[in-house]
């Protein structure tokens, strides 16, 4: 009989939500999230602040969002998947997941911006949530096409429009969203491990 990891509560991927809102509220008191130059002064990613030595807007960036709406795409995506994801790997391993795609997103689009004569403030956790996305695809794969309530066919529908609607909208960071789908498959492969119950 399949393997089904029992649905616990997904605590990582919760308290990464919160970390989020948390930022994002008190960003909005103190200022205002949808000024580049308040973002750049908070964290967030810039050519010519990063090649002067600040590495850590990589991370910071990640947990920072341009308006109420950026947030509440990319928070409800994680709710909805992050979950499914953590349970699959473990919480530490999810957390160390997350990170990387994220960092990994965002220095990919880094070196993308350093070969370009663009300079664009960027902000936000979606390289860590296509990752997210890439790492359940790679889950499901080697899971015969289904984890929990998740299927191949969905998430690749998922992949296809949120693709679709990041190049047909502006102000879109879409090489940090293919950079962290990519690293997410990859960094499934190192750390998911199908449960050997499922060979029975």
């Amino acid at each position: 009989m399949p393997y089904e990891k029992e649905r616990r509560t997904a605590y990582v991927n919760l308290t990464i939500i919160a970390v989020n809102f948390l930022y994002f509220g008190y960003l909005e008191i103190v200022g205002n999230t949808e000024d580049s130059l308040f973002m750049i002064s908070h964290g967030a990613m810039f050519l010519p602040a990063v090649l002067r030595g600040e590495y850590w807007r990589l991370l910071t960036a990640v947990f920072m969002h341009f308006g109420i709406s950026h947030i509440i795409n990319n928070m409800l995506i994680l709710y909805v998947l992050g979950d499914n994801l953590e349970r699959a790997l473990g919480g530490w391993k999810y957390l160390i997941f997350y990170l990387v795609c994220g960092v990994g997103a965002n220095a990919v689009s880094l070196w993308f911006d350093m070969h370009s004569a663009e300079a664009a403030v960027s902000a936000g956790a979606s390289g860590a949530v296509f990752g997210v996305i890439g790492g359940l695809l790679y889950a499901v794969a080697v899971n015969r096409g289904r984890l929990e309530d998740l299927s191949t066919r969905q998430l690749a529908v998922m992949v296809v429009l949120s693709l679709y609607f990041g190049f047909t909208s502006s102000g879109v960071n879409n090489i940090a969203h293919i950079a962290g789908l990519i690293l997410g498959i990859l960094m499934g492969f190192i750390l998911y491990r199908r449960p050997d119950s499922y060979n029975n």
